[in-house]
């Protein structure tokens, strides 16, 4: 089964997906890297499961599930490392015994269900007491409100003060991340690795503001029942890659456009042309009377 098997059908996010989709999912992936490193991980709903490869470079072991067996027999060919595994099952009913894993991660996967009181449940059950649960879902205000958007695959969208009652409900400490694609602008040192952030949002009134002035689309939480250590969480994750698909993307409308434009203002000195020729000119007025 090779990748172009596994067709996009807006559900299930592919590796062959491009720009904004792409850049969204790998990055909550690339996020949890600093919270599985050498720990027992589930991604639940896994997909195609490159995201569960992703992890397995510094998890000690990663079991990816799906209910869809197309896309984990895809996993299984094409994603092989001795500490990742790939297994069919119904995140709602998961085949692990209590406490199996330190780490439970699913990525857009709470909107898709309306049993999500029992996925709480079910991913509490397979946690260790001090285990940690990284799951990510869309705003309802932001994502479809706000953009009058209607996802046919989403069952069931949440709130913030939903979704914080839900997730309270099974674990006692969260720390809540907001994710939005930006256009930003970086400056980074060329002489040293980078360790520090200093992050800048310009308000309607010309002011500089040291945070984001703007809601996220998705939230991405972090909960568990054991406290949570600060040490290890980061404020602020930024993702991108060295091809630079959305930037170019950008670039290839921006010009499309400037020639776009460029070819109406040819048009219209033609147009103009002949409107001014003093046969040609009078006969195009008269027959644009009729």
């Amino acid at each position: 089964m090779s990748e172009q098997e596994l067709s996009f059908t807006g559900e299930r996010f592919l590796p062959s997906c491009v720009r904004e989709i792409w850049y969204e999912h790998y990055h909550r992936y690339t996020m949890a890297l600093s919270w599985v490193e050498g720990l027992d991980v589930l991604d639940a709903a896994c997909g195609e499961g490159y995201g569960s490869y992703l992890m397995s470079s510094k998890a000690k072991s990663v079991t990816g599930v799906d209910i869809a067996s197309d896309a984990i027999a895809h996993a299984k060919k094409h994603y092989q490392k001795t500490n990742l595994e790939f297994i069919q099952s119904n995140v709602l009913s998961l085949d692990f015994a209590d406490n199996s894993f330190d780490v439970v991660v699913s990525f857009e996967t709470l909107e898709h269900l309306g049993e999500q009181e029992q996925l709480l449940t079910e991913f509490h059950r397979v946690l260790k007491p001090q285990g940690k649960l990284i799951i990510s879902t869309p705003d309802k205000k932001e994502y479809s409100d706000k953009m009058e958007f209607d996802n046919e695959f989403h069952v069931k969208e949440l709130y913030r003060d939903e979704l914080d009652e839900l997730l309270s409900s099974h674990f006692k400490h969260t720390k809540w991340y907001g994710q939005k694609l930006l256009f930003a602008s970086a400056i980074w040192s060329l002489e040293q690795p980078l360790t520090s952030l200093h992050y800048d949002c310009l308000n309607g009134d010309s002011q500089v503001e040291n945070q984001p002035l703007f809601n996220p689309v998705y939230f991405i939480v972090v909960a568990s029942n054991a406290e949570i250590d600060e040490n290890q969480a980061k404020n602020y994750y930024l993702f991108t890659e060295s091809d630079e698909t959305v930037y170019d993307h950008y670039n290839l409308s921006v010009r499309a456009q400037i020639k776009a434009e460029k070819q109406c203002m040819a048009l219209n000195a033609e147009r103009e042309k002949w409107l001014n020729h003093p046969i040609i000119g009078r006969c195009i007025k008269w027959f644009g009377k009729e």
